[in-house]
């Protein structure tokens, strides 16, 4: 099975406790007011990759070990056969060579709404993060964009870890962002908060760097 992929990264150290994997989705039916990866949006074919050679890189770059993998997107629940066959294959992984890593997933889609068509994909998820992006209600912690939005944990050993992680995160001193650099660019992991993307901009524009097509102006 293919899954459209915008973008695969490790470590990534912002998204929930620890060196984790990130796998951003491509396509969201949702599009959210206010979205800071709007490139993610457009379900482009061309970005198509299958769900083994995905694992297999997984398995690849966390050979060295891991804490955890982090689904976000786009909308992953947007491609909820393609989705299903990712966790089933990470979780399988998992169990098999005996590694305690967590699975996060994001989602614009109420719990209620994943319950109700995707119940048996959720529980294969060790947290769930649901519900959509509402810029007039910011968030203060490094893992949910807006205060609508809530954990939902499978067991309590996961929701132990990830208390203890956001109680670390104090105000003033836990790393919202994380940079990295490819081919394509420059590019942000993490969940900044109202006024980062406009202070970076000015600082760019002080220092006579253009950002050309960004992401959250795409």
């Amino acid at each position: 099975m293919k899954i459209r992929l915008n973008k695969a990264h490790f470590p990534v150290t912002v998204l929930g406790p620890g060196r984790r994997i990130g796998l951003w989705l491509q396509g969201c039916s949702i599009g959210c007011a206010g979205c800071c990866s709007r490139d993610t949006w457009e379900a482009d074919a061309g970005r198509y990759v299958s769900v083994s050679t995905l694992v297999s890189w997984c398995k690849q770059v966390g050979v060295g070990g891991l804490d955890g993998i982090t689904v976000s997107g786009g909308e992953p629940f947007d491609q909820p056969e393609a989705l299903k066959d990712l966790l089933l294959e990470l979780c399988d992984w998992r169990t098999d060579a005996g590694l305690d890593f967590d699975i996060l997933v994001y989602s614009g889609y109420a719990l209620s709404q994943l319950e109700r068509g995707f119940a048996s994909t959720v529980r294969l998820a060790d947290v769930v993060v649901p519900g959509p992006y509402v810029a007039s209600r910011p968030s203060p912690t490094g893992l949910t964009g807006s205060t609508n939005q809530t954990l939902h944990f499978s067991n309590d050993d996961v929701q132990q870890r990830y208390m203890q992680w956001l109680d670390e995160q104090a105000p003033g001193t836990r790393r919202r962002i994380q940079v990295a650099v490819d081919e394509a660019g420059v590019w942000f992991v993490g969940i900044p908060v109202a006024g980062d993307l406009a202070k970076l901009e000015d600082r760019c524009r002080e220092a006579g760097l253009e950002l050309k097509d960004p992401s959250w102006r795409a």
